[in-house]
This record gives C-alpha cells, structure tokens and sequence, in this order.
C-alpha cells in the first residue's frame, strides 16, 4: 500500500472518552493525516469531541466507514475491542488497539489471525513504551546482563473506572515492558491480590520470573492518595532507577569493592508518548513494516495479566471486618 498512502493518511478514532478524544487530538496534529471524525454512541461524548478537537463525530463505526478510511485507533472500552477490530480488518482497515487488546486472549488471538490473513496492520497501544524515560532506562540497559525489575504504578481510584481492577488497567503496562525490557517471556506468575475498597482487584503484588532468569515484581494499588510511577532495573554493571511521571532517570555505575560508586542522570526527550506513539503507527501503516508494539505482543501481555487474575482476591468483607474501617495506603 505504500505507493498509494503518500497521499494524507485518512484516519478515525473509535471512542470520544478521554483516550479517544486524546488520540484524535494527536492525529489533527500531525502532517499529511486527515481525520475524518471520531465514533461514540453518546451524545455528550461527541459533543465533547466536537468542541475539544474540532472535528466530525459519527453515532456509529459504518457511518465512519462510509466516509473512507485507511487506519482508525480503537478506544472503546475494552469488551468492544474485539467486535470492533474485525469489523475494521474485515474492510482492510488498519487498526491501532488501546490496550489491553481485548478482553479475554481468545479474542485477542482472533484478532491477530484477522489481521495477518488481511494483511493489514496491527498495533496494540501500550503507550507507555514511547514514554522518553522508558526509552532512557531501556537504552541505558541495552546488552547489560538484567538481574531484576522492580516497578510501582499507584494511585487514587479512577472514576471511570468500572468493569476491570488494577491488573487490567495498570499493571498490563508493566508486564509488557518487564517483557520489552528482557526481551524475554514470563514464565513464572506469582500473583497476591485483594479487594480493599472496591468490587474488583484494587491492590496488586505481582512477582515474576523470565525466561532469562530475571526476577521482576510489579506494585500496583488504587488506594495511594497520589500518582506514582517508578521503575528500577539491577544489572550486573549497573542501577537504574527511572521517575516515570517527572522523567528523571538516574544510573548507577563503578561499584567498588569498597561500596562506592558513580552516579548520573540520564538525558530524557520530551515527546508526548501518544504522538510518539501514533506516530510510529501511521510510519507502520505507510511502510508495511512490523509495528512498535504487536498484536502477539499485546496478546502474551494479556495472557500474563489474565494467569494474574486465576488467583482470587481476598473478599473485601473479609478484608474490612479484619482491618476495621483504616484506610491502607501501600
């Protein structure tokens, strides 16, 4: 296709809640793309949509379709994936899918074999990969022997949050990048969950073991009063410890038998993860080559995720009658 898409690229985004109405501000911004309009089913979403990016919105995907696309990101909620993607591959469409991929691996499986048979391109947005402290700590890793991870990502609990807990919505984020940062599958899953304050997971220990040997654990909660992001990875030669929200990153290295050391910060870009993001997409689109992040890859996240979950979670009754009303920020 990459004769024909030297034209502007006619791109959609399914979804006007707050990750579509971001990707469709991306994609207004960028050169040689034209976007055609954003899809909701609600009418004060397209609204929003309306007034935030100036551009069409369509009640439904056909509706969309019919104006003529070549890539649309999805970001519906997460059950809709699935029914979604088809839909677009089934036109020859490329797809970006936020993550998670979908709801259960299945069909996340099924849309990667969609793809492949159509050919078309396939991209699942775990966006924190294209966050320029990520990039920094994985460059700063690069060929050294990896002895562990550890990462926390904390906060208060989302509103909008309603139909997942902390594993789907937060620590699919760092499974993925343990598995980016390797370069390895996870092979071992030790998962300690509990229902504090909500229906679902909202506290999350994870422990994990790669195929290379390396150890990783993963900090997860919606009981912190604040955001935090961290991410530490150990080497043989070197520690480096990265800030995800303030983008510093820090590297230790020199140790001597007497315990010192040398220590620096790392240079950091500025980009926008989503524009570096949708970016690399629309490059994927254009050049017919391999994405930043895969379907396979987006599916072995889940699958993690998912072997997570099969460990119940403590009830929350049980939780509360044994710790009484305290709330326990970890």
């Amino acid at each position: 296709m990459g004769a024909g898409l030297k034209r502007a690229l006619r791109v959609g985004v399914v979804g006007a809640g707050v990750m579509g109405s971001n990707h469709a501000r991306v994609f207004a911004g960028l050169p040689d793309i034209s976007l055609v309009g954003i899809v909701d089913p609600l009418p004060a979403h397209r609204t929003r949509a309306m007034e935030l990016v100036n551009c069409r919105t369509f009640a439904g995907l056909d509706e969309l379709i019919a104006e003529g696309v070549d890539a649309i990101t999805v970001a519906a909620p997460t059950h809709l994936h699935h029914e979604i993607a088809l839909a677009c591959i089934a036109r020859d469409i490329h797809v970006l899918v936020e993550k998670p991929i979908a709801s259960t691996v299945e069909e996340g499986e099924e849309i990667v074999a969609a793809a492949r048979r159509a050919g078309v391109t396939l991209m699942v947005g775990h966006v924190e990969r294209f966050n320029p402290a990520v990039a920094a700590i994985k460059q700063a890793i690069s060929g050294e022997d990896i002895l562990s991870i550890a990462i926390t990502r904390v906060g208060p609990f989302p509103p909008r949050m309603s139909n997942v807990g902390v594993v789907i919505d937060l620590a699919v984020h760092d499974i993925d990048l343990i598995r980016w940062f390797t370069e390895s599958d996870i092979v071992e899953v030790q998962p300690q969950l509990s229902c504090a304050v909500a229906e679902r997971e909202d506290i999350a220990l994870l422990q994990f073991r790669t195929a290379s040997g390396v150890l990783a654990h993963i900090n997860t909660n919606w009981l912190t009063p604040f955001k935090a992001r961290s991410v530490t990875v150990a080497t043989r030669g070197k520690y480096v410890m990265g800030d995800l929200l303030t983008r510093q990153v820090t590297e230790c290295f020199g140790f001597k038998p007497d315990g010192s050391y040398s220590m620096r910060h790392l240079p950091v870009g500025h980009d926008e993860p989503l524009r570096a993001e949708l970016i690399a997409f629309v490059g994927a689109v254009r050049s017919g080559g391999v994405p930043a992040v895969t379907g396979d890859e987006g599916v072995a996240s889940l699958e993690i995720a998912t072997r997570c979950l099969e460990v119940p979670a403590r009830p929350a009754a049980a939780a509360a009658a044994r710790k009484g009303p305290r709330r326990v920020v970890v």
